[in-house]
């Protein structure tokens, strides 16, 4: 249902990118580097139209609008930021605490009341954060991976993302994407020792150790939750987003449990269903690619 990135399926017509391992637009005939199906999607009598590619312009376009229609995500007075020490690209991987105080001075706990948070958060201790450590999914936590997708699929954001898709030919049904969803973000793989140790929202949204450093580890409400637990230690931000509403971005340095993050990013105040959207637009529009 997603482009391989070594396809022109779905992607005829798009601009070109010298990161893409073959390429599918107009001209790459001419250069002789277009994907080994091209004449088959692309070509007068092709499987794909150019229609069901998604250029650069209409990914900025519904980007902004899900972030316009992010109704669940914080106002300025739900959460205070305490950034102290802005790390310079010299100082990101030393491993020092130059921020005593931690970085959440306040989050208004009554987002975590709403649907799709209370939902979120129930997700995030399902898993074991060592790579190589095959992960039990117990039919409970099934049952919670079942609502939080049942929850997110009920926002406008969701919605409007769904309705671009099916216009791409992407999906013919909200049930064939929610199925999408599920592979996507909750289908086991391996990181390491072939063990089925990993799955797309453990890596981006709840976080992993590998290698003894955290990986992935993402998301503002994960890293509030367990600072506040005393087991996370923020010690700086080498970014910080020049917006002055949330969702906002923040490049940041953390220590998990001993375990430490040289450069993370997320967005601060963003609702889950904004992440989760505007990550399966990225995914399913450039997998493979930047």
């Amino acid at each position: 249902l997603y482009t391989a990135p070594d396809s022109c399926e779905g992607r005829c017509g798009e601009p070109f990118n010298e990161e893409d391992e073959c390429h599918c637009h107009p001209e790459c005939e001419a250069e002789h580097n277009c994907c080994e199906d091209h004449e088959r999607h692309c070509g007068p009598d092709g499987f794909s139209s150019s229609s069901g590619s998604i250029s650069e312009q209409e990914l900025l376009e519904l980007s902004e609008q899900l972030y316009g229609l992010d109704h669940n995500r914080a106002r300025p007075s739900d959460i205070a930021l305490n950034p102290q020490h802005l790390a310079g690209p010299d100082e990101t991987g030393d491993k020092q605490d130059r921020s005593p105080q931690p970085l959440y001075k306040y989050v208004n706990e009554e987002l975590f009341s709403k649907p799709t948070y209370a939902s979120f958060i129930k997700l995030l201790d399902n898993y074991q954060r060592a790579t190589g450590r095959e992960e039990e999914v117990t039919a409970e936590e099934l049952r919670e991976q079942e609502r939080f997708l049942e929850e997110v699929m009920k926002t406008e954001l969701m919605k409007k993302l769904f309705v671009f898709l099916q216009g791409k030919n992407r999906y013919s049904s909200e049930q064939e994407f929610l199925q999408d969803l599920e592979q996507m973000w909750f289908g086991l793989y391996s990181r390491g020792d072939g063990e089925q140790d990993s799955s797309g929202f453990e890596h981006v949204f709840s976080g992993e150790v590998k290698k003894g450093k955290v990986s992935g580890f993402h998301n503002w409400i994960r890293f509030y939750l367990l600072e506040k637990q005393g087991v996370l230690n923020y010690f700086s931000h080498n970014f910080n987003g020049p917006w002055d509403t949330y969702p906002d971005v923040l490049g940041l340095q953390f220590s998990w449990d001993g375990f430490y993050k040289e450069v993370g990013s997320a967005f601060i105040g963003c609702s889950p269903e904004f992440e989760f959207g505007l990550y399966s637009l990225c995914f399913l529009a450039r997998p493979g690619r930047a």
